[in-house]
C-alpha cells in the first residue's frame, strides 16, 4: 500500500508521491515567538515531527523547513512591556522554544529560518506582485494585496469572495480596497522601536505576517513543493493569503498538498492565548513526564480535535506504562522491521493511511501482549522499532519506570535549566519548589562548581 494523505485543498485523501522522485520537500508554520509555547503548538510541532519520521522511515529523503515568526505586532508590544530589545526577546523565546521541543522528542527541522532574515527575498516578492497589478500603495503607507484581482482566492477555505467578505467583522479601513485585502507592508511608525524597521522600495516599514512565510518557503523549497502543513486555525487567511501571494507572484501551485492538524480544546473550546485559556508545555511537564505527554498527542489522530485534562494524561501515562512493563519485563534485541511480519503490516497500513497513529498505537499494544505471553525479545524489539518511529520507547525501561516515576532525561534536564533560570531572576521559591517536586518524584539534585546533576533514588 503507498502513502495517502489527507490534502485540504482537494478535501480528499489522495495517494502522495512527490514530485522529486525519492525527496519530499515540506514547509510547516511555526511558532510567533513572544512567549512561551503551550501545548496547542506541541500538537503541532509532534505531528509534523511524527510526519516527517514516516516519510524517513518509508525511504524517502526529507527537507523539513519550520519557520520562526520573529517580527510581529504582539512581538513589539511585548518586548516594549519587558524593556528589552526585539532580538533580546526572540533569542530568548527560540532557545525556550528548543528547550521544550528537546524535551518532548521532536527533531529539529533541517531550517529553521526566522522571518527577520528574509526581508530582501519578502520586498522582491511584493514587488513582483505590485507589477503584477496584484498589490497597490495605500494612502497610510501601507502596500496591500488586492485579493479581488487573484481568481483562485478562497479554493483553501472553499469560500467565495462573497462568503468571506459576509464573515467579516471588521469596519473596513479607509485605505483598503476591500475588506479582505491584507498587508504586505507595513508603513513604520513613530513610537515602534528602530530594530522593526527596514529601508525599502516601498518607504521605511516591515513585512506584513503573510509574506514572510511565502518568502522563507519558496526561497528554501522552490516556488511549487510536496506539503505545507500547520494549525487547522492557520487555514483561513494564512495560508489562503499565502497561496494568493505566491501564486499571484510565480505563477504555479505553491504546494500539492496541504495538511492542517486540530486543535488542542479545554471545555470544547480551542487553546490558544487569546482565550487565556492555554497550557504552557511547562507547566504541564511539571506534572506530567515529557514522554506521556508526547503519547497522549500521538494516540489520537493528527486532524481530530484532542481534549486536554489531567484525566486523560493520567490514562496516558498509565497506557505507557504498559507498554514499557513489556519491555522492563521483556528486554528487547535490536531487530530490523520485517514489513511483511502480520504487525508490522498492520502498523504500515495504518500509518500510510493519512498517518492513522491510533491504528499504529493499538498495533504496539497487541505487541505488548504478544511479549508479555510469549517472552520473546524479538518481539520485544519489534515493539521498541515501531515504538520509535512514533518517538516513543526508547528510554531504558527500568530507568522510565523507576527513575523519577517516569520522568526522562530530557524532562529532567529541562528542569534543571528551569530552576537554574528562577535563581538567576532571583526567585528562589519557585527554584525550591523545582527541586522539591523533583525530590518528590524520586530525583535529586546535586548543586556543585561545575552545574547541577541529579540520580534517582532508587
Amino acid at each position: 500500500m503507498s502513502l495517502r494523505i489527507f490534502n485540504t485543498l482537494s478535501r480528499a485523501v489522495s495517494e502522495f508521491s512527490p514530485a522529486q522522485p525519492g525527496h519530499v520537500r515540506m514547509y510547516v508554520c511555526g511558532m510567533t515567538v513572544y512567549d512561551l509555547c503551550h501545548l496547542g503548538h506541541a500538537r503541532s510541532m509532534i505531528a509534523f515531527d511524527v510526519v516527517q519520521r514516516w516519510l524517513k522511515a518509508s525511504g524517502y529523503q526529507v527537507t523539513y523547513v519550520r519557520n520562526v515568526t520573529d517580527i510581529d505586532d504582539k512581538i513589539i508590544k511585548r518586548a516594549l512591556e519587558n524593556g528589552e530589545t526585539i532580538r533580546g526577546l526572540t533569542d530568548r523565546m527560540i532557545d525556550a522554544l528548543h528547550q521544550d521541543a528537546d524535551a518532548l522528542g521532536i527533531e529539529r527541522p533541517q531550517h529553521e529560518p526566522r522571518a527577520t532574515d528574509y526581508v530582501p527575498q519578502m520586498l522582491r516578492m511584493i514587488g513582483t506582485l505590485e507589477q503584477k497589478g496584484l498589490a497597490y500603495r495605500a494612502s497610510n503607507g501601507d502596500v496591500n494585496y488586492s485579493v479581488r484581482k487573484f481568481a483562485g482566492y478562497g479554493k483553501l477555505s472553499g469560500k467565495s469572495l462573497d462568503e468571506l467578505n459576509a464573515g467579516e467583522r471588521v469596519a473596513v479601513e479607509t485605505d483598503k480596497q476591500d475588506p479582505l485585502d491584507f498587508v504586505l507592508w507595513k508603513s513604520a511608525k513613530p513610537t515602534e522601536p528602530e530594530d522593526v524597521k527596514w529601508a525599502s522600495p516601498f518607504g521605511t516599514g516591515r513585512p506584513g505576517w503573510h509574506i514572510e512565510c511565502s518568502a522563507m518557503a519558496c526561497e528554501l523549497l522552490g516556488q511549487t513543493f510536496d506539503i505545507h502543513g500547520g494549525g487547522a486555525d492557520l487555514q483561513f487567511p494564512h495560508h489562503e493569503n499565502e497561496i494568493a501571494q505566491s501564486e499571484g507572484a510565480n505563477g504555479q501551485p505553491l504546494a500539492r498538498f496541504w495538511m492542517h492538524n486540530g486543535f488542542i480544546n479545554v471545555d470544547n473550546e480551542k487553546m490558544s492565548k487569546s482565550l487565556g485559556n492555554f497550557f504552557t508545555i511547562r507547566d504541564v511537564l511539571k506534572e506530567f513526564d515529557a514522554e506521556t505527554v508526547r503519547f497522549f498527542i500521538v494516540r489520537s489522530h493528527y486532524r481530530s480535535p484532542l481534549n486536554y485534562s489531567d484525566v486523560h494524561l493520567n490514562d496516558a501515562k498509565a497506557a505507557l506504562k504498559r507498554l514499557y512493563t513489556a519491555l522492563q519485563a521483556v528486554p528487547p534485541v535490536q531487530v530490523r522491521i520485517d514489513w511483511a511480519d502480520p504487525l508490522a503490516s498492520r502498523f504500515k497500513a495504518a500509518m500510510d493511511e493519512d498517518f492513522g497513529t491510533p491504528e499504529a498505537v493499538a498495533v504496539l499494544f497487541e505487541l505488548a501482549g504478544e511479549v508479555n505471553r510469549n517472552g520473546s525479545a524479538e518481539r520485544s524489539g519489534l515493539l521498541k522499532a515501531l515504538g520509535g518511529l512514533l518517538g516513543l520507547l526508547q528510554t531504558e525501561p527500568t530507568a522510565y519506570l523507576q527513575s523519577g516515576a517516569g520522568l526522562d532525561e530530557a524532562t529532567i534536564q529541562a528542569q534543571i535549566q528551569a530552576r537554574a533560570d528562577a535563581k538567576k531572576a532571583k526567585n528562589f521559591a519557585e527554584a525550591d519548589r523545582i527541586r522539591n517536586e523533583l525530590l518528590a518524584q524520586g530525583i535529586v539534585l546535586k548543586d556543585s562548581a561545575a552545574g547541577t546533576t541529579w540520580e534517582a533514588i532508587t
